[in-house]
């Protein structure tokens, strides 16, 4: 009897290949863990579950995940983990959940709410034209820069929630929104959010007006500490692109400027 991880093997990774999953910019990633699991104590003593997993995450490009397949051993039904899959692309905000035993295949389309049997896997191509036409990104330019790449020298790859608001954040900002707010918890990686937000839009040449070639960004916050810290830091990559605006003097020709605002309480 054939299990999960021969089905994978032999019926699943030939299937995702065969529509182009494995060729770059496209590509999947296997057995992807992406919660670390919630911390329950029993008996005075503390332990962690075991974390959220998805058997593949299929990437459009390195940092815009599409879909997410679980696989089940060939025995099983086709649809057996949708349920699972369905969920899992809920947490990662994906548009497209796929359950498979490896000879079957049922898709999940968030954005039609129908759910489809097939033989074979989608294409990139085909997920992203469906994804397009459901968040109406139909210009070709926006597209690119929806796709355009985050800031990956430092080692640090942004957590799946990170992920998530910073391609919500991009979309709004392109789709012409002119205010986003995003509320995120302290020690959730709001200067990391922030900078591959400010990072996306400045590489790929993005302004609210059309007409410059990169667009100008204020970060404010209401100390010091919470200013030069980041600045120095985080927004390191920007180079002579940074400025902190002091005593109210502020360089014209920079892009991103950095400033303290008064809060009062």
């Amino acid at each position: 009897m054939i299990g999960e991880a021969d089905t994978c093997r032999k019926y699943v990774e030939p299937k995702l290949d065969a529509a182009g999953w494995n060729t770059l910019p496209h590509s999947y990633t296997e057995q992807v863990t992406f919660t670390d699991g919630r911390i329950v104590v029993t008996g005075g003593r503390a332990r962690r579950r075991p974390g959220r997993r998805a058997d593949y995450l299929l990437r459009l490009t390195r940092d815009f995940p599409i879909a997410v397949v679980e696989a089940k051993a060939a025995y099983k039904q086709p649809g057996d983990g949708l349920q699972q899959a369905k969920d899992y692309a809920q947490i990662l905000d994906l548009r497209f959940a796929f359950a498979t035993n490896g000879h079957g295949i049922v898709e999940f389309d968030f954005t039609t709410g129908l759910e489809t049997p097939l033989d074979t896997f989608p294409t990139a191509d085909e997920l992203w034209a469906r994804y397009r036409g459901a968040s109406a990104i139909g210009d070709e330019t926006k597209a690119a820069r929806v796709l355009s790449p985050a800031f990956h020298d430092s080692g640090k790859t942004p957590r799946y929630y990170q992920q998530v608001a910073i391609n919500r954040a991009i979309q709004a900002i392109l789709g012409g929104q002119r205010r986003v707010l995003l509320t995120m918890a302290t020690g959730t990686g709001k200067t990391v959010v922030a900078f591959q937000i400010c990072w996306k839009l400045w590489s790929a040449g993005w302004s609210r007006d059309g007409e410059r070639a990169k667009p100008r960004i204020l970060y404010l916050a209401d100390r010091n500490i919470l200013i030069d810290d980041p600045k120095d830091r985080i927004f390191a990559p920007f180079g002579d692109a940074r400025w902190k605006i002091e005593d109210g003097t502020a360089i014209k020709s920079r892009e991103l400027y950095f400033s303290t605002y008064c809060a009062f309480r």
